[in-house]
């Protein structure tokens, strides 16, 4: 189920994405009176799933979900139609429309994703407002188990204060800005220090595959007691919080795993707070050090305990379009440097790049409106800036020869686009396998 629901976000995500950017090229294109021959969702190689021609146009679905393209006449693209191209221009052809005209309808895709993301990033402001939870509320600071992390220098119970000179005060800035960091301030035992990080820390990241970074600590809450544990019999409740065992106070379940190793097969006395009264109960300990109990993970319930603050703030209508352009911004500016790292070999963080498995993973395996609206938002920007690489075959690489031409009055041959777009297929064709033998690599060794 869990697998339908993730595969679900990420069909439907990527089918609108999709859609609404060939819908970029195809608008201007029939607006400037340019013949468009086919509008696909997938690539419809040998056969289609579904076509049919409405007018000058065959709308279908392909088979293959790697994109979807608009076929416009006349236009050296990724169909090297050699044969239309040997014919004399026609007036309805992308060929014979003024440099300005195929300018636009190359940027028609990307500004709609733009847009699309914008738009998306007001509404969700408004409709669901930001939460986030306050660094400085966080009781005990955080849980580092990423041995990356450990061996930089940071230790559990550290607080992040800073990356370079940007004063993080929101746990969600953290991802934000950790990106091409180069030191981090973190306050330890009410002093402050600062961590020098590796220029390769993206990659060593990448090769350790934990996605566990800066986790928050929280108390060993009880949500349940199988019958099949060794306390089944004990008089342990649902929402009991284990406060410590052995007369040691122990405020973070991380800590219990260590101490309760030095008990394994034993009976020791628990300090249980419930109903706001702390009671004592007699718990066996496993010979593999465990107790049998599954904890309890509730946001409200640890807020409502003191372990962090969370907050919340809702926007009027007229205030998310202000919202929704900070988000914008700041998605926009931490993708481009995520790409910029991408390209430095020196940081490693290309060994992080993924393919389409890597985008499947970051959908939720449960149905949320809010994030599956946020990284559609996100995936549009990454879409658009992807897109405007100067590489041929992309519309970055097109728009680039069509300045080319406007600011020096001559049009490039159209052997020369023709040799240009085979070579930027295969750069692509070249970057997709990196990409998605990446993400096989992954998953065969770990």
């Amino acid at each position: 189920m869990e697998f339908v629901i993730k595969i679900s976000q990420f069909l439907l995500s990527l089918s609108l994405l999709i859609v609404l950017h060939e819908l970029g090229h195809f608008i201007p294109a029939k607006a400037f009176k340019t013949k468009v021959e086919k509008f696909y969702l997938f690539f419809d190689v040998k056969y289609s799933l579904f076509k049919k021609k409405i007018g000058e146009t065959v709308y279908g679905i392909g088979w293959l979900p790697l994109g979807g393209y608009v076929k416009i006449a006349g236009m050296i693209d990724e169909s090297m139609d050699k044969e239309q191209m040997a014919q004399p221009p026609q007036p309805w052809e992308f060929r014979s429309k003024p440099a300005w005209q195929r300018l636009i309808i190359m940027l028609g895709g990307v500004t709609v994703n733009f847009i699309l993301a914008y738009v998306i990033f007001v509404f969700v402001s408004f409709i669901y407002g930001d939460t986030d939870i306050k660094i400085d509320s966080l009781k005990g600071g955080y849980l580092i188990e990423n041995p990356v992390l450990l061996d930089a220098g940071f230790k559990t119970g550290d607080k992040v204060l800073a990356i370079n000179d940007q004063k993080i005060e929101k746990d969600s800035e953290i991802g934000q800005y950790i990106i091409g960091a180069e030191q981090m301030t973190i306050e330890r035992n009410g002093q402050e220090t600062v961590i020098d990080l590796p220029e390769n820390f993206l990659g060593q990241l990448s090769d350790e595959g934990s996605k566990n970074l800066f986790r928050y600590r929280y108390p060993f809450i009880v949500e349940s007691v199988p019958d099949s544990s060794a306390n089944a019999s004990v008089d342990i409740q649902p929402d009991d919080v284990i406060l410590g065992i052995a007369g040691k106070k122990l405020e973070y379940f991380d800590l219990f795993e260590g101490e309760l190793q030095n008990y394994k097969g034993q009976t020791v006395t628990a300090e249980i707070l419930r109903d706001d009264q702390t009671i004592t109960r007699d718990i066996k300990v496993t010979d593999q050090g465990k107790l049998g109990i599954f904890r309890l993970i509730d946001a409200k319930r640890f807020t409502d305990l003191g372990y962090y603050e969370v907050t919340r703030r809702e926007y009027a209508f007229g205030e998310s379009f202000a919202a929704g352009a900070t988000k914008f911004k700041s998605t926009l500016v931490n993708y481009w440097s995520q790409l910029k790292a991408i390209f430095n070999p020196s940081t490693g963080a290309y060994k992080g790049l993924g393919g389409f498995k890597a985008i499947y993973d970051i959908f939720p395996d449960f149905w949320s409106w809010e994030a599956f609206w946020k990284l559609t938002a996100f995936l549009s920007i990454m879409l658009a800036v992807l897109n405007l690489l100067p590489i041929p075959a992309l519309d970055g690489g097109h728009v680039m020869f069509l300045l080319y031409e406007m600011v020096s009055g001559r049009k490039p041959s159209e052997k020369f686009l023709e040799r240009a777009q085979i070579i930027g297929f295969f750069i692509l064709i070249a970057l997709v396998l990196f990409a998605n033998g990446n993400d096989i690599f992954k998953a065969v060794t770990r």
